[in-house]
């Protein structure tokens, strides 16, 4: 790794004005310089990092962990992280026509003269737009064909616990937790800015138990361990979000209020690998909510985690937010809701709730398919909990649903269609009228790191035929006020081949990216025979990865990055 202080930053703004900006559609995505934005001088910093969500600016700028990660790092007086996005398609044939390479958003410098790449890895689907990015900013692919002269490229965020797929494409990742980790990173960068790049990657290996450097193992790596945040009400949060100048997915005010989830769906990563359970108090979140709001002027207050209902101070937290925010016209999201007895409780806690829809993820109709995903939610919660929602002026309910999971039948699916039919009749209770009701039904993925991780996938044509039942039970129902929406097939099957691969996958990846594969993740953009080719290309075949059921005996992809104890998984399979 080359003296870091020494590394020239190329400052591109002539010709992204000149050259790329006149040429652009949605413009806003690239211009920089939004309210609360951090600009520091590059040449007096010792560490350059560009923070990378490989999508498009406004699916980036609504993602909270990167906003976190963002304010830590520029906490340290010598330390500049700038962001960086995926240009949208256009944007991206007219950098190639002009030989405009990828810049970050602070201060227009090229990302390939940073010192370290972050890349955000929200989901097996990225993978594309991370080479994309890559590629954008003219740096090598592969680890092992990246000398001095390049960015350490450094992954995190969710798919780190199961990153072999993508292993070859980068120098290291860091898995769990990154607040603290990750100041703990640059701190040691710095330090070693003089250490020979390899020797830097061996070092940080040694060092950091949450520190993941593939090329330094042929055979099985040793097991790596997630960083954890001890103490939500001392780490750091962004109190000055930045405001975008396009509208993102999300534009609120985002607090969350606990991390990891009392609960442990056997389908759900996310639960498994965030452990333990903490608690951010009541007051904390009130000074964040109103510190972000007067650096803001947002008219909503979300409040994240896996499961808010299950916050134990919640009827405390929304009396502080309603008492000042209800007079500023500012309105409280409460997303991730269980449904048990304490959500019967939620519309009267929280009268600044938005009243135009709930959002309640049941993931089965019966009762015996959520004792055997581990979710138990009783049909008598979710009709108490609903018909009050009704009588608080809740008009609409969305409802998800999961398709395909172990032990379905063909009447779990058609449950599915007489609940949402029985909870909208159920609001002719309370006010003589249907409640409409929209169901998103998504395929069952078995993810690393959960109970069903060692499950198959159903297929295709299982898919399909769950729809179609659907459709059918909707029509001999005439459930007219119930509207279903569903997630594609294809792509989740890609999910559940790409996310508990190996490192062989690389090549395929690879492969689909230099065809064209990129933005996954977007209707308009994904090309499942794109993917087929490639896996054919290698001798795999998508489906049957797809489908793969793993012995409890052999050693998986995943098992070294973190995450809980294999026999702790095991023992939650034999109690669902």
């Amino acid at each position: 790794m080359p003296a870091m202080k020494n590394r020239r930053i190329t400052i591109l703004t002539d010709v992204i004005e000149q050259q790329f900006l006149p040429f652009t559609r949605t413009t806003s995505r690239y211009i920089g310089g939004e309210f609360n934005q951090i600009k520091k001088s590059l040449d007096v910093c010792d560490l350059k990092v560009a923070l990378c969500f490989p999508d498009v600016y406004e699916i980036g700028m609504s993602h909270t962990g990167m906003a976190i990660i963002y304010e830590a790092l520029n906490r340290l007086p010598n330390v500049a992280a700038e962001r960086v996005f995926l240009p949208w398609v256009d944007a991206q044939e007219v950098m190639k026509q002009k030989n405009v390479p990828l810049y970050t958003l602070e201060s227009k410098a090229a990302v390939k003269d940073f010192d370290m790449v972050g890349f955000s890895l929200t989901n097996e689907l990225c993978y594309t737009a991370v080479l994309n990015t890559l590629d954008l900013a003219g740096i090598p692919l592969r680890s092992k064909d990246r000398d001095e002269n390049f960015p350490l490229i450094l992954g995190g965020a969710g798919m780190a616990n199961c990153c072999e797929p993508v292993a070859p494409f980068f120098d290291m990742f860091l898995l769990g937790q990154a607040e603290e980790a990750a100041v703990e990173l640059a701190k040691f960068l710095i330090e070693n800015k003089n250490t020979a790049r390899k020797d830097v990657l061996k070092k940080a290996a040694e060092k950091f138990p949450f520190i993941y450097v593939p090329s330094l193992y042929e055979g099985s790596p040793p097991r790596i361990s997630d960083a954890v945040i001890d103490d939500l009400d001392k780490s750091v949060v962004p109190e000055k979000p930045i405001v975008p100048f396009t509208q993102a997915i999300h534009e609120r005010i985002s607090i969350e209020v606990m991390r990891g989830c009392p609960g442990r769906c056997n389908f759900c990563q996310a639960s498994f690998c965030r452990r333990p359970l903490r608690f951010r108090s009541p007051q904390r979140i009130f000074e964040i909510a109103k510190k972000a709001y007067q650096a803001t002027g947002f008219d909503t207050i979300s409040l994240l985690s896996l499961s808010t209902a299950d916050y134990p101070y919640l009827e405390e937290t929304l009396n502080l937010l309603n008492e000042y925010f209800e007079p500023r016209k500012v309105g409280i999201s409460l997303p991730s809701l269980r449904v048990d007895v304490q959500l019967k409780l939620l519309p009267k806690l929280a009268s600044s709730v938005r009243k135009s829809g709930l959002t309640i993820a049941v993931e089965a109709a019966s009762e015996r398919l959520r004792g055997i995903i581990n979710k138990p939610i009783t049909d008598e919660n979710l009709f108490a909990a609903v018909e009050e929602a009704y009588k608080q002026g809740f008009e609409t309910i969305k409802l998800y649903f999961m398709a395909g999971l172990p032990s379905e039948t063909e009447d779990d699916i058609r449950d599915i269609v007489k609940l949402c039919m029985n909870l909208a009749l159920l609001r002719k209770k309370v006010c003589n009228r249907v409640a409409g009701i929209n169901a998103a039904v998504s395929w069952f993925v078995p993810k690393a790191h959960t109970p069903f991780g060692w499950s198959g996938q159903q297929s295709e044509e299982y898919f399909r035929n769950a729809r179609e039942i659907i459709y059918a039970e909707k029509k001999r129902l005439n459930a007219r006020f119930v509207n279903f929406k569903f997630h594609h097939v294809q792509r989740s099957l890609l999910e559940s081949a790409i996310g508990r691969g190996d490192s062989r996958l690389a090549d395929v990846i690879e492969f689909a990216y230099r065809s064209g594969a990129k933005f996954d993740l977007w209707d308009e953009c994904f090309n499942f025979e794109l993917w087929q080719k490639a896996f054919e290309k290698f001798g795999l075949n998508l489906s049957e990865l797809a489908a793969r059921k793993f012995d409890v005996n052999e050693t998986l992809p995943w098992q070294h990055l973190g995450g809980p104890d294999k026999n702790y998984l095991l023992k939650s399979i034999s109690k669902s």
